[in-house]
Formats: structure tokens, sequence, C-alpha cells
């Protein structure tokens, strides 16, 4: 393959990873919390806090599995830092 070809198609699995990284921030960030004041009941009134707390940990962890997957989409088509 010629080297056009591979940061075209580079270019293409970094676009799909950002898009499907957007959609899945979307979805936790607001989706979850429309649905919040129906969590609360009158014994679980701080459903939407936990709604909440548990949005930043799912944002950790997509920061990470972002990276992680940014970083083999480098490797296979030779863009790596370390190259």
């Amino acid at each position: 393959m010629s080297a056009k070809s591979d940061q075209q198609q580079h270019w293409a699995a970094t676009k799909r990873l950002t898009f499907l990284t957007l959609v899945i921030w979307a979805v936790v960030s607001f989706v979850i919390h429309w649905f919040g004041s129906s969590l609360n009941s009158e014994s679980f009134p701080g459903a939407y806090f936990m709604a909440g707390m548990g949005s930043q940990v799912i944002f950790v962890i997509l920061v990470f599995w972002f990276s992680v997957r940014q970083n083999s989409i480098d490797e296979e088509y030779g863009m790596s830092e370390g190259d």
C-alpha cells in the first residue's frame, strides 16, 4: 500500500473512533440525566446524584479507552509516537 492510502485509512479509523467516543459521551452526559428525576423515589432520593457520579466514572474510563484504542490504531498504520 502507498503511504497516502495508509494515511487515509488511519484518518478514517481515527474519525470512526472519535465519532463513537462522542456518541458515548453524549449518551452519558445527556440521556442518562434526562431520566434523573424519574430515578428518584421515596426510599432513594439520591438517584440523580448517583447518575452524576456514575457518569464521571464512565468519563474517566472513556478517556483511557480512547487513548488505548487510538494508540493501537496509530501502531496499526505505522504512525505511533515511536515511529
